[in-house]
């Protein structure tokens, strides 16, 4: 009883840490007043398991589904919320779908496990709606508990040692045979690599170079990129790798970095020092970091955020190239006047 009474307190205790500082980080960002209720109208909040028993090692499925009225807006629960002693083996986050009576429905599927027996305890998730009136409402999803057994009462009463197979003994050396067969293989991706180098560059030294400024080239693969309606047909995944593309590729363009195969961490390490207008880097980061949940952890965002970071891709673009334009009548506007120095000066002399 003591060890259950542990589990449950040691749990109630993070849930309620995790609560208070998700409260905190509110606040101080949203500056929003922020009240923690019940039940709020319009709202419907069900967390379900697929069971309630399970072997240690088990996968076990927690969804986290809530209804609410068009008229709310919903603050998707966060992907690293607090689960208690489970691990997050796989997830599914944000899942929208738009129902016949008007009401929005947002899936959160967790697929979770444990290595440890005893019964816990999956915390209340909070789930946080702003109002039409400004200010924003929290309300915590139901706990779940969960009952994790130990493999060994899965055996029953009974264990039998069975014996030792006897050992398995090699009659001959095959040592000879794997070293050339791995020098073999060796040779041949070596001569792979290099029929692929070459072919690559006389691609390359064939291919005819676009002259065009870098933006217009950027804004005509936005337009077939929209063209494409990739969102409309399922396609998120490919729809932001061409999307992240595009501003990867113009963004290396522009200020001259070869960054198209680096990671999103490695792309805005190569941005920090440059002089980028505006907001540019934060948006750039934050669209990037959505883009990699989309194409490396199976996000699906709605309709309505594809179209919001194509619009936030397309005022990057502008932004920069209004920049960059800036920046060279500058540089010019400035020789220009150098020169005139120059001619002064050297009509002075005569």
């Amino acid at each position: 009883m003591r060890h259950i009474r542990h589990h449950y307190i040691d749990n109630l205790i993070k849930g309620v840490l995790f609560f208070s500082l998700l409260l905190l980080v509110s606040s101080v960002r949203a500056q929003e007043p922020t009240d923690t209720v019940k039940s709020l109208s319009g709202v419907e909040i069900e967390t379900s398991v697929d069971k309630a028993e399970m072997y240690i090692g088990d996968l076990i499925t927690y969804k986290l589904t809530i209804l609410y009225d068009s008229t709310l807006e919903l603050i998707p629960p966060p992907l690293g919320a607090n689960l208690g002693a489970f691990d997050v083996k796989d997830y599914q986050s944000d899942i929208i779908t738009r129902l016949d009576d008007g009401r929005i429905k947002s899936e959160n599927i967790f697929v979770l496990s444990t290595f440890t027996t005893g019964k816990y305890i999956i915390p209340p998730i909070p789930v946080a709606f702003n109002l039409p009136d400004g200010t924003r409402k929290v309300v915590l999803s139901e706990a779940v508990p969960i009952t994790v057994k130990s493999l060994l009462s899965k055996a029953g009463d009974s264990l039998d040692i069975k014996p030792l197979k006897p050992q398995y003994e090699f009659k001959r050396d095959y040592s000879r045979y794997f070293l050339w067969g791995g020098l073999g293989l060796l040779l041949l991706l070596a001569i792979a690599l290099f029929v692929w180098m070459k072919l690559r560059k006389k691609k390359e030294e064939t291919e005819p170079v676009d002259l065009r400024p870098p933006w217009e080239i950027a804004f005509e693969r936005l337009a077939v990129l929209k063209q494409e309606v990739l969102p409309e047909k399922g396609h998120f995944k490919q729809y932001y790798i061409e999307l992240s593309e595009i501003l990867r590729w113009y963004l290396g363009k522009i200020y001259n970095h070869n960054v198209l195969d680096m990671t999103t961490e490695e792309f805005m390490e190569q941005f920090e020092y440059e002089e980028l207008p505006g907001t540019v880097f934060e948006d750039t980061k934050a669209f990037l970091q959505h883009a990699d949940l989309v194409k490396f952890a199976r996000l699906e965002p709605g309709i309505e955020r594809t179209r919001e970071d194509f619009e936030t891709v397309h005022h990057i673009i502008e932004r920069v190239r209004v920049d960059y334009l800036q920046k060279q009548q500058t540089v010019v506007s400035a020789g220009a006047t150098d020169s005139q120095d120059i001619s002064v000066t050297s009509g002075g002399k005569q």
